[in-house]
């Protein structure tokens, strides 16, 4: 079943947060320390006393309730998610999945230029937000494409292509594999390419360049990823009880991972962050990375559009890519970082639309549905 959702946050959830905020137990940090030992203090606490005093959630909660939102259970588990109807009847559907540590907040600034050619589907992942959180092992990324799948046959959409970036892109890909008769293509504005030892192919300077920067990263894991792979109910503890502590994990990948050029807003950033603390997801969310499959990915039948990041965490090197998937269309965006659809979503936009209408468009023609009317 299928039901309407509107965001209502208890007063007393934002009365504690406040409280927590004003009782916060700062830790001294060393002269010009900069970036050098982690997030910089004045930085943090510049954030922590906006949240508290300036930051105001319910106005962002009363934007967000002019979406039309809706959960439905699968698996046993809460699926919320957010539903566009274009206003062209025979328009495509695309499901939208977010990463980490981002939210369906990601997709906002998407919606109105998608929804003239898209009916759009934007899922909250199981332990993340409204979705949030998990209650048992095992929501991988082909779990949750198999969620997707059956929540896109609830909704009367036999044909329909999806987009990600993050654990987004990997989710999309796989509902690529999980539902081939279904999905129409693939885009990711995400894709990590590994170096092959062995494979017979001829790299430009750009590529060597790129991939010595994923030998650099397999070489030094980020701790964050660390933790959250190998001890996600650990560290959520900290995140879960002290909002200072949820806000520095999450800001610090903003601040490292987008285009210095990107305008992403703190109030924007807080949104986000508020939505990890208001429902209690840090460790719900953290599981993604200790469950995702390891490894190499699942084919995809689907063809693939591909959207390259300049500041992304990585680049991909489209002849790896091509080894492994059916590439249709590669974009190499002139800015943007690791939260695309946030930083620069009308070329974001524009690259999806581009993919979907042109390079498979065909296929979808053939069997594109108008779904339910919800």
């Amino acid at each position: 079943m299928i039901k309407p959702f509107r965001i209502d946050i208890p007063q007393a959830d934002l009365d504690d947060l406040t409280d927590r905020l004003s009782r916060t137990r700062w830790p001294n940090e060393v002269d010009d320390a900069g970036s050098d030992y982690g997030f910089p203090l004045a930085r943090l606490t510049e954030l922590a006393e906006y949240w508290r005093t300036g930051y105001d959630w319910r106005e962002h909660e009363a934007r967000l309730n002019e979406l039309p939102h809706f959960t439905t259970e699968i698996e046993g588990q809460n699926i919320h998610f957010v539903h566009v109807r274009s206003a062209n009847p025979d328009a495509l559907a695309l499901v939208l999945t977010h990463g980490w540590p981002g939210s369906f907040l990601e997709f906002l600034d998407m919606i109105e230029p998608l929804s003239r050619d898209f009916h759009l589907v934007i899922p909250s992942i199981p332990g993340y937000g409204f979705s949030g959180p998990t209650h048992e092992r095992g929501w991988s990324a082909v779990r949750i494409a198999r969620a997707w799948a059956e929540l896109m046959r609830r909704l009367g959409y036999e044909r329909y292509g999806a987009q990600g970036g993050d654990f987004g892109a990997g989710i999309s890909l796989a509902l690529g594999s999980v539902a081939p008769e279904q999905v129409v293509g693939v885009h990711v504005n995400y894709l990590p390419t590994r170096p092959v030892p062995d494979a017979d192919l001829q790299l430009s300077e750009t590529d060597e360049a790129r991939l010595d920067k994923v030998r650099q990263l397999m070489a030094n894991r980020p701790p964050y990823q660390a933790l959250q792979a190998l001890t996600p109910q650990t560290i959520g503890y900290a995140l879960t009880d002290s909002p200072v502590g949820q806000l520095v994990w999450i800001a610090e990948r903003f601040a490292q991972w987008t285009d210095p050029r990107s305008q992403i807003s703190d109030e924007r950033m807080l949104t986000n962050i508020s939505l990890y603390w208001l429902t209690a997801t840090a460790a719900s969310s953290a599981r993604l990375h200790h469950d995702a499959p390891r490894g190499l990915p699942l084919p995809c039948q689907a063809p693939v559009g591909v959207a390259v990041l300049p500041h992304d965490i990585t680049q991909s090197v489209r002849p790896l890519a091509e080894r492994l998937y059916d590439i249709r269309h590669w974009s190499e965006l002139e800015r943007g970082g690791h939260f695309a659809a946030m930083e620069v979503p009308e070329l974001l936009a524009e690259d999806v639309r581009e993919f979907f209408l042109t390079h498979v468009k065909d296929d979808a023609e053939a069997g594109a549905r108008t779904g339910t009317a919800v």
